[in-house]
């Protein structure tokens, strides 16, 4: 039986979110881990959260026959931002802390739902699904990066360029309120587009410039702390 001092030594990694949002999403995060009952935990929020976006995932299917699905969607993003955002609040809030477990949990957890929610975009008839596998790669190539800087330089970035989950969450409500309201089609110069298309090709741009800045970023900051003599 391993003992407390046998376990392998585990850093905590500064966490940087500097988002838009996220002084008010720390204030009700916080405000919702203080009212939580004893009952529900850390695990519960987790699970919610991965479920949710399997949910997601399912509404934007079934929105390719039914358009209510767009607004389950909405839904399921709403309780996937509380499971997603509150487990490790809460976990702080209470002192129940285990840093190894939940920082692989929580990645895991999103690497996989990450997957469902943009596989049934791609099936949703509202998004081209090569360009739905085309930002899974992206998301995991650049989840691959942070992780790595999290690992080599000690700071776990959760926001790039003032976005964070929750902002493209918000983004991903009004683009579902925007093919409710207006329908599939976005038109640009001249050409017809799915609407989930053209942010979805902006999205995928944005997430390569972000991939290259940061790998250039942190190489030369590694090279330059690890200079040979």
């Amino acid at each position: 039986m391993p003992t407390a001092s046998s376990k392998p030594h585990f850093k905590d990694a500064n966490r940087a979110q500097l988002s838009l949002l996220a002084p008010l999403e720390k204030r009700t995060l916080l405000w919702l881990a203080a009212r939580m009952p004893p009952s529900v935990n850390s695990d519960h929020l987790t699970v919610l959260g991965f479920l949710s976006l399997i949910g997601a995932g399912l509404s934007y299917w079934y929105a390719r026959t039914n358009r209510v699905g767009l607004v389950l969607v909405i839904g399921f993003l709403v309780l996937n931002w509380v499971g997603d955002s509150l487990d490790g609040t809460l976990a702080r809030y209470r002192q129940r802390l285990r840093p190894r477990y939940g920082f692989y949990v929580d990645h895991v957890v999103d690497m996989f739902g990450t997957f469902f929610l943009l596989g049934g975009l791609g099936l949703s008839g509202y998004m081209s699904f090569p360009l739905a596998m085309a930002l899974v790669i992206a998301y995991f190539m650049l989840s691959i990066e942070v992780y790595l800087t999290t690992y080599t330089i000690g700071t776990f970035h959760l926001s790039f360029w003032k976005f964070s989950p929750t902002e493209l969450r918000i983004l991903l409500a009004i683009g579902n309120i925007a093919l409710l309201v207006r329908g599939g089609g976005a038109k640009l110069a001249g050409q017809q587009f799915l609407l989930f298309d053209v942010g979805g090709a902006v999205g995928l741009v944005g997430m390569a410039v972000m991939l290259v800045i940061s790998t250039i970023k942190h190489t030369v900051q590694l090279y330059n702390e690890e200079r040979l003599p």
